[in-house]
């Protein structure tokens, strides 16, 4: 199956300004197939840099770890470069960097993703290190007693540094009353002192298969060419035990507000957030999802946003004010509002602010003309991270690691076309109630913070 990337966004986009050379039109091609092991193969094909991204996705994530062992999806990243039966410690790192490339990886809940980016002469070689890693890792005691100091020292310069971050875990903890996203991706401090190997291999060994993985490339490579060698590497791999389902405990019904508030003598500025659980691109409803990504927008995406024009220009009581959707989770996401006050503002006058601009929102709705403006900023810029390989296989390789597929993603920019202003309204009463709310205030020691402060 061949599926075309930029051809949909570019068609939505239909004023002349918009005009753009035709053959542009086909430079981004997906081919989406599977091996003989389950392992789902989309390959992106882009011939102007002789470039290639070669990117591993596992189905597995923070949110799937074994209660008490948070961190683990983390840890196992990293001792995922400790070398195998093949290839000693150090050697895919330093094969990447001869070939003049760059690699890393990256944990979030639902996922956990490995890429390199390097000529296309060498994927063959990234693909034999990556699917030789993908089974046949091994792990000294020592080595993992080395990189658990590794990511210990990650979380205090991380989070336990940053009153900011430290915050936002606090949030999380309190927005998801029962589901694993409330639990920080690296983990809690004094659960991830006792992780072990057998706690890594026994991750590894649940969720590290082909039939558990996504592979994407994207670049200078032909579809066959990656198809050979995918079947030459990945493809020798046997399909391991299927994982039944992600049977994650899910959200009660959120009937409460709540408050955090972390006061650090570091704080210059204060800063308000306010979050919300909401759905995800893969829940039931997408048309939900597309609607709160425009609200977002509309709300807080920009210098055009109503709450930078309303609380910054406007009113100058706000240094800055945003609002961001984090649509792309397996199970229920967040929305969240931030702003911080300016001059003799204070938070608690940026919070009635921002009460004040998501209550018009639902009483008044949005414009036409507001809600166009919204859909092309949003058409443009998924155009616009198509030119890069390393975030095009980010967006393709994020969308089917939570539970989309190809099509889904191919048919965005109609559905964020398909949107009218009564469905951004309708999310904006159904998600954002105050009274479901979780508000956090970080702010220095002697500052007072409240709505009615």
């Amino acid at each position: 199956m061949e599926l075309n990337c930029n051809a949909d966004a570019l068609n939505a986009l239909q004023s002349p300004e918009e005009a753009i050379d035709e053959s542009k039109r086909e430079r981004t091609v997906a081919a989406d197939f599977s091996l003989g092991n389950g392992m789902q193969v989309v390959v992106i094909p882009d011939h102007s840099m002789p470039i290639v991204t070669h990117m591993v996705w596992y189905k597995a994530g923070a949110a799937d770890e074994p209660p008490g062992k948070s961190g683990i999806a983390h840890f196992l990243e990293h001792l995922m470069f400790k070398g195998t039966r093949r290839h000693k410690p150090g050697a895919f790192r330093k094969a990447v960097a001869e070939f003049g490339g760059r690699d890393n990886a990256f944990t979030s809940f639902d996922y956990t993703a490995f890429f390199q980016t390097i000529p296309p002469e060498a994927l063959g070689t990234m693909m034999e290190f990556e699917a030789d890693r993908m089974r046949h890792i091994e792990l000294s005691e020592t080595a993992v007693a080395t990189e658990r100091d590794v990511i210990l020292e990650e979380r205090r310069w991380r989070v336990d540094d940053s009153p900011s971050a430290r915050l936002d875990e606090a949030l999380r903890a309190t927005l998801y009353q029962n589901h694993p996203y409330g639990t920080p991706v690296l983990g809690w401090m004094h659960e991830m002192k006792q992780l072990d190997r057998a706690d890594a291999l026994a991750f590894y060994d649940r969720f590290y298969w082909p039939n558990n993985a996504v592979l994407v490339v994207v670049g200078d490579a032909d579809v066959e060419t990656v198809r050979a060698l995918a079947e030459k590497t990945y493809g020798l791999i046997p399909r391991g035990p299927d994982v039944l389902g992600r049977n994650r405990p899910q959200e009660p019904k959120q009937d409460t507000s709540r408050t955090v508030v972390l006061k650090d003598p570091r704080v210059s500025v204060p800063q308000l957030t306010i979050s919300w659980v909401t759905t995800s691109y893969t829940g039931a409803d997408h048309g939900e999802a597309v609607a709160l990504s425009l609200l977002a927008d509309i709300l807080g995406g920009g210098q055009h946003s109503r709450l930078y024009k309303e609380l910054v220009v406007q009113r100058g009581i706000a240094t800055k004010a945003s609002a961001a959707f984090e649509g792309r989770a397996l199970d229920r996401s967040r929305f969240r509002v931030h702003g911080s006050p300016q001059a003799d503002a204070t938070i608690a006058d940026v919070h009635r602010g921002i009460n004040e601009a998501i209550e018009n929102i639902k009483t008044s709705g949005v414009t036409d003309e507001a809600l166009d403006r919204s859909r092309r900023r949003l058409i443009r810029g998924m155009i616009f991270e198509c030119d890069q390989t390393q975030q095009l296989a980010i967006i393709y390789g994020r969308a089917l690691a939570t539970g989309s597929t190809v099509e889904h993603l191919h048919a965005w920019p109609r559905r964020i076309q398909g949107v009218m202003p009564a469905d951004v309204q309708s999310v904006a009463k159904k998600y954002l109630n105050p009274d479901r709310s979780v508000v956090g205030y970080l702010a220095p020691h002697q500052a007072e913070v409240g709505a009615n402060s």
